[in-house]
């Protein structure tokens, strides 16, 4: 049994599909009701990564973990030893922790303090564990989708500032063989799309997913800080602005791990446009 925690998100829906297929008992976890069916062969258990007191349900029967904190986790919320505390009291065996690219390029950012205690508690929790790195996700463009329907246009900062996004449903292939192979143990590998690509490119993208011709206005940064100032606290809006705008060699770099683990290149950004092209229509 494989214990998949964030199951309703980007990469927790896909992976929870990917193992169900690959003939893997499944539980999908979330804080939440499910907006989705399930495959056959995965159940469902609400349970809280704040409060691992819930999830002993979770993880019966389970002998690997797919972690992965979003919202306010990322912010606060128990402490990461005791979730892995409760794991090991599960008798799970090897854990699978979704991380960021920037714990390695940007080691001291604010914004990701609560993923680098996690990682540090995967690694001294004498489970077999992998750690993964993606970049930023295509899936991101999401946020585009409302200006996209309505009005034709992606409204964005830096617009001929490259970056390899990556494909969220590339990271859950990659965890899918994470969590059942132990050849990984001990690993952290960055994940990364194929090639960078910037953000007026992106909307070039959806135009082509649509058949539609979509416009492109650049913010300012400025503008962009406004705008980011409705859901993200200062310390992630200056955080991300920095790699969005000024991305560090490392951060623009194409890592070879995707495609040496799945044995085929990374998705690209227009390929998840034209996937999730009913998204935008």
């Amino acid at each position: 049994m494989i214990a998949v925690t964030g199951a309703s998100g980007n990469v927790g829906r896909p992976l929870v599909e990917a193992l169900a297929i690959a003939g893997e008992k499944v539980t999908a976890v979330s804080r939440s009701p499910l907006p989705h069916e399930l495959p056959e062969g995965a159940r469902h258990v609400r349970a809280d990564l704040a409060d691992p007191a819930t999830l002993g349900p979770a993880l019966d029967g389970a002998d690997a973990l797919f972690l992965l904190l979003a919202g306010e986790l990322l912010g606060g919320g128990a402490p990461a030893v005791e979730v892995l505390a409760a794991a090991r009291e599960a008798d799970v065996r090897r854990v699978v922790l979704l991380s960021s690219q920037i714990n390695g390029t940007r080691p001291d950012a604010l914004s990701h303090g609560r993923l680098r205690e996690f990682e540090e508690a995967v690694r001294s929790s004498g489970l077999g564990w992998t750690i993964l790195r993606p970049g930023g996700f295509a899936s991101n463009a999401y946020a585009w989708s409302e200006s996209v329907r309505t009005r034709r246009a992606v409204s964005a900062p830096f617009a001929d500032v490259a970056l390899p996004v990556v494909d969220p449903a590339d990271i859950a292939a990659v965890a899918a063989v994470a969590l059942r192979d132990e050849g990984h143990f001990g690993q952290t590998y960055e994940l990364t799309g194929p090639a960078p690509v910037t953000p007026r490119e992106q909307a070039a993208a959806l135009s082509e997913a649509l058949g539609e011709q979509v416009g492109f206005v650049e913010l300012t940064r400025e503008q962009a800080r406004e705008h980011m100032a409705r859901f993200m606290p200062e310390p992630v809006i200056e955080g991300t602005l920095g790699i969005l705008g000024e991305p560090l060699p490392a951060e623009q770099r194409v890592s070879p791990d995707i495609e040496r683990i799945l044995g085929r290149p990374a998705g690209s950004f227009a390929g998840w446009a034209r996937r999730n092209a009913h998204a935008f229509a």
